[in-house]
């Protein structure tokens, strides 16, 4: 698996990496599998088929400038900051079950390979004892499968809390109180920082680097443009 690239990397909206991926799914011919790894300022992603007014705090995200963007991928809305990192994988394999196996079966050689006793579940979720540390998404393209998942090193857990908003069956039927009854932080797990961890993720998983071109990066940029446009973001499906 070879690791994407993007050099002179300035700050970027989270929109920018989901079409990243997107960008690299449909342009880029190599035969292995890609993987990149990113970070965004305070941002609320949700998923393809859920209505941002009932899965978001939309006031309290203004309020305190957290960004909001729907994503191609089902699954839940997720919150993320510079704080925990999020990690895209695309791969030619076509079945579902298979790429989601993969991808987590990698997470948890990391995480093992950390002295970590991580478990995946039925629902692609890494859970490190009974409480969840990274969860993914997943979305399919004509001859690629894309994975995005999210890796909780550490985050701003007010936001978290607050710019999401669960319902309340749906903690009921996990059994929990609240959120942060059921998630765990990799930081209380290892001595590693979060470069170092980065760092580990790349080294074991990655043997060699794919370096985006500008003409590539100028592509992505317009793609991202279909990320941004209010129809999508607000769409219900």
């Amino acid at each position: 698996m070879k690791y994407v690239l993007l050099e002179n990397q300035t700050e970027r909206r989270l929109s920018f990496y989901l079409a990243m991926e997107e960008y690299i799914a449909r342009h880029m011919e190599d035969d292995d599998d890609l993987f990149f790894m990113w970070q965004v300022k305070p941002t609320v992603i949700f998923g393809r088929n859920q209505s941002l007014e009932n899965e978001v705090n939309v006031d309290y995200c203004r309020i305190h400038g957290i960004e909001m963007y729907r994503r191609k991928s089902g699954g839940g809305c997720v919150y993320a900051d510079q704080s925990n990192i999020m990690m895209s994988y695309i791969s030619k394999e076509e079945n579902v079950g298979l790429t989601f196996n993969r991808f987590v079966n990698m997470l948890l050689l990391v995480l093992r390979k950390m002295g970590i006793e991580a478990t995946g579940t039925s629902h692609n979720d890494v859970m490190i004892g009974d409480k969840k540390v990274s969860g993914a998404a997943f979305y399919h393209l004509p001859g690629r499968s894309i994975v995005h998942s999210t890796m909780l090193y550490d985050t701003d857990m007010e936001h978290m809390l607050h710019a999401i908003t669960p319902s309340k069956q749906k903690l009921e039927v996990k059994g929990i109180k609240s959120v942060r009854q059921r998630i765990t932080l990799l930081k209380d797990h290892t001595s590693l920082t979060l470069e170092e961890f980065k760092a580990l993720v790349r080294a074991t998983l990655c043997q060699g680097e794919r370096v985006l071109t500008p003409e590539e990066v100028s592509g992505i940029e317009q793609l991202e443009l279909t990320y941004l446009k209010e129809e999508f973001i607000n769409r219900i499906h």
